[in-house]
């Protein structure tokens, strides 16, 4: 992920995982490491898949303990196999221990929807229709899981409220109707912002693409419904359709020649990749870190 957001942002995301694991001690590594030790251990990974979230799985140990390593045998977006050593990770036992399962599931998640995005991405192979996401993200994690759909070779999708106008169906109720809609949106919105509509049938498409609309999505409609809807706006405006999409369905709404399909599966339905911390072993010499149960700061 970009360096500066997770200094900025990520690293609070990180911190409150921590914090919400580790109320105020560890009581079963305290019972069985009661010192600092240093030590190592091994990510493997227990299935393929892309790999994604390196650096969230790094940082949920140095925020524990700045001087822990992670020695990466794999990069993000590389595919691996199951049983592959993915990387060595070394500091003070304590830490290891402590920080394992937040580690872990950050790295899980964002593998699994790398993966599961890469699967519907070779689905789009020899289209020109590219793969977006949506808004339906975990609360709190949703620059993570961006971030693993484009490791996963998707794209994004608006990020938020702020960065383009959509017009849904309520936006449309709102204003009374779809032209409506869009003359408020152009007249309100930032220059900078495109303007897309959400259309359930053949006249809503007819009238967003009278009144202008950048971007026409195809909601929940029918296949022979999109096809006519992509013969009208003939090139006046981009399409997306949207809508129960998955593996199964995926090629047949690209081979319509949409130019967007996007999928709200790609970070509420992916399963995780099973990734595994194994064989910790001490090490002779001990880290010299007085004390390792805490983030950084202290909180």
């Amino acid at each position: 992920m970009d360096p500066v957001y997770m200094r900025l942002h990520g690293d609070d995301i990180i911190h409150r995982a921590l914090e919400e694991d580790i109320t105020y001690v560890d009581v079963s590594t305290a019972a069985v490491c009661p010192g600092p030790r240093a030590a190592t251990v091994e990510l493997i990974a227990k299935a393929p898949g892309i790999i994604a979230g390196l650096d969230v799985f790094e940082r949920a140990f140095t925020l524990l303990d700045p001087s822990t390593r992670v020695e990466a045998r794999v990069a993000d977006g590389d595919e691996v196999e199951s049983g592959e050593l993915l990387a060595q990770v070394r500091g003070d036992a304590r830490v290891l221990l402590s920080g394992e399962r937040v580690a872990l599931n950050f790295l899980q998640r964002m593998s699994g929807i790398a993966t599961y995005t890469r699967g519907m991405v070779r689905a789009l192979e020899g289209t020109r229709t590219c793969l977006v996401d949506t808004r339906k993200t975990m609360p709190g994690l949703r620059a993570f899981e961006k971030a693993a759909v484009a490791i996963g070779g998707g794209r994004n999708h608006r990020y938020n409220l702020s960065t383009a106008v959509m017009l849904k169906d309520n936006h449309i109720d709102a204003a009374g109707g779809v032209a409506a809609a869009i003359e408020a949106a152009r007249a309100r919105a930032p220059f900078t912002c495109t303007v897309e509509v959400e259309c359930e049938n053949l006249a809503m498409v007819r009238e967003a693409v009278a009144a202008g609309a950048d971007i026409i999505m195809f909601d929940n409609m029918s296949h022979d419904q999109m096809a006519e809807a992509i013969a009208l706006i003939d090139g006046r405006a981009r399409t997306e359709c949207s809508g129960n999409v998955d593996a199964a369905n995926i090629r047949a709404l690209a081979d319509l020649g949409v130019d967007y399909i996007s999928s709200g599966a790609l970070t509420h339905s992916a399963p995780i990749l099973d990734i595994s911390l194994k064989h910790l072993r001490l090490l002779d010499a001990p880290t010299g870190v007085e004390s390792a149960q805490q983030p950084e700061d202290g909180r």
